[in-house]
């Protein structure tokens, strides 16, 4: 700033008491957010101790299962007129294919990396 911009600030009292209570307010704000967190804070449910925690089942830790999955294709209308209706729609996009099997790439076909050609330089 320019010693004109200064004075001229200086000079302006108003602006410099408005800016002392827009200072005020945003402090009380401030001040009155910390307190209602704190009284939520103490609204909430403490935390578990040691011996409360969640423990394992007695058949040891749950693990993931893999399933191959199809496309689930929307079912078509009997008639051209006629709507489907939600409950005729299936949930998922997806079902679970009869073949389980894991399908393994082939020779001289693209994998997850590359074109699928010889590699090297």
């Amino acid at each position: 700033m320019t010693t004109i911009q200064y004075e001229a600030a200086a000079a302006n009292a108003g602006g410099v008491i408005a800016i002392l209570i827009a200072g005020l307010i945003i402090a009380g704000a401030l001040i009155w957010a910390v307190r209602f967190g704190v009284k939520v804070r103490r609204r909430e449910p403490r935390t578990p101790r040691r011996g409360e925690h969640p423990t394992l089942p007695p058949g040891g830790p749950v693990h993931e299962t893999r399933h191959v999955r199809e496309p689930d294709e929307v079912p078509r209308a009997a008639d051209e007129s006629e709507r489907l209706t939600p409950h005729q729609l299936h949930a998922s996009g997806t079902k679970r294919s009869q073949d389980q099997k894991r399908r393994r790439w082939g020779a001289g076909h693209s994998g997850s990396f590359g074109s699928g050609g010889r590699g090297g330089a």
